[in-house]
C-alpha cells in the first residue's frame, strides 16, 4: 500500500524533520500517528498525500509516486486536513461537484454519515459551524471509499458525542482492502479504535507496532502502593501511581495510550526497546 524509502525533509537548514525515514502502511489496517506538537505528523501526512515534497526518499502508493500526484493516485487516496476549507455549498451540492473525481464514491453512504453525525444535507456548509463543516467533510473522505484515508485531527472541534459516532463510523468502514491512517494529538481519542500504532520522535517513526503487541509486552496498571512495583514509567498524582511495565506474566489488560505516549516522548529507551523486540 504505502511505502516510504528513506524519506528527508527540511522547510530549511534549521528545521529538518525526518532524516532517513522509512515506513511501510499496509491494507486492512487503521494506524494512529502520534507525536509531539512540531514533530512533522502533518508534514508525513502530506508527504503520503503528494501535498509535500522531500528532499530526499520517496513515498510510494501501489508502487505509484505519490509527488507527481497522477490521477491514477489520487483517485485512490482522501486526505482530510487539519485546517479545512468548505465552499458555500450545501453538502448535497458538494457532492454534485466534487464526487466524480473518486470512482468509488457512494452517495448512499454519504447520507448514511451524515444522518449519523447529525448534519443537515441541506445546510450551507460555510455557514455551519467548525465542528460541522468537520463531520460534512469526514462523511465526504468515508464515502470517497478510496483504498486510502488520512485524517489529520480529524476529532478537532467535534464534540463528545461526535467523537464517539466518528469511531464507530471508522471501524465500520474498514474492509481488508482499505488503509487509515489518523493523526492526532488527542490521544484518548485513538483508545479502542487503532490497531497499529506509530509514534513519532526524534525525526524517526520509535514505534511501529499493532496494539496486540503493546499488551503481550507491557501491562498498564494504576496502584496505590507501588511497594516492589519493577516499573518502567510511572507518573504520581495524589490518588496513587499510573505505571507501565514489562508483561512477564502473559496476561492481557487496557492500554494507555497518554501513557505509553509519555514514557516513549520522555525518553524511555528500555519500552522502546521492548516494543522493538
Amino acid at each position: 500500500m504505502i511505502e516510504i524509502n528513506n524519506l528527508s525533509f527540511a522547510y530549511d537548514k534549521r528545521t529538518e524533520l525526518f532524516k532517513n525515514l522509512s515506513l511501510s502502511l499496509s491494507e486492512g489496517h487503521i494506524y494512529g500517528l502520534l507525536g509531539k506538537n512540531g514533530a512533522g505528523k502533518s508534514t508525513l501526512l502530506k508527504n503520503m498525500a503528494g501535498l509535500a515534497y522531500p528532499q530526499k526518499g520517496t513515498c510510494l502508493l501501489n508502487k505509484a509516486n505519490v509527488s507527481g500526484r497522477p490521477v491514477s493516485v489520487l483517485e485512490q487516496l482522501y486526505f482530510l486536513s487539519e485546517d479545512i476549507y468548505v465552499p458555500s455549498f450545501t453538502p448535497s451540492q458538494y457532492v454534485d461537484n466534487t464526487a466524480g473525481f473518486y470512482p468509488k464514491f457512494s452517495r448512499s453512504d454519504f447520507y448514511t454519515y451524515l444522518n449519523a453525525l447529525d448534519v443537515d444535507e441541506n445546510a450551507v456548509m460555510d455557514k455551519q459551524s467548525f465542528g460541522q463543516q468537520k463531520k460534512a467533510m469526514i462523511a465526504f473522505g468515508l464515502a470517497t471509499n478510496t483504498s486510502l484515508l488520512i485524517m489529520d485531527e480529524p476529532t478537532n472541534g467535534l464534540d463528545i458525542p461526535s467523537k464517539v459516532q466518528f469511531r464507530k463510523l471508522i471501524a465500520s468502514v474498514l474492509t481488508y482492502e482499505r488503509c487509515i491512517v489518523i493523526s492526532t494529538h488527542q490521544v484518548r481519542d485513538l483508545d479502542s479504535l487503532i490497531d497499529t500504532l506509530l509514534i513519532l520522535h526524534d525525526k524517526e517513526i520509535v514505534v511501529n507496532c499493532t496494539m496486540d503487541e503493546v499488551v503481550e509486552k507491557l501491562t498498564f496498571g494504576f496502584y496505590t502502593d507501588n511497594d516492589g512495583l519493577k516499573a518502567l514509567y510511572e507518573e504520581k498524582d495524589m490518588r496513587g501511581t499510573s505505571a507501565i511495565s514489562e508483561n512477564t506474566t502473559g496476561r492481557f489488560n487496557k492500554v494507555d495510550l497518554e501513557l505509553l505516549f509519555n514514557a516513549i516522548i520522555s525518553g524511555n529507551k528500555k519500552i522502546v526497546e521492548l516494543l522493538k523486540a
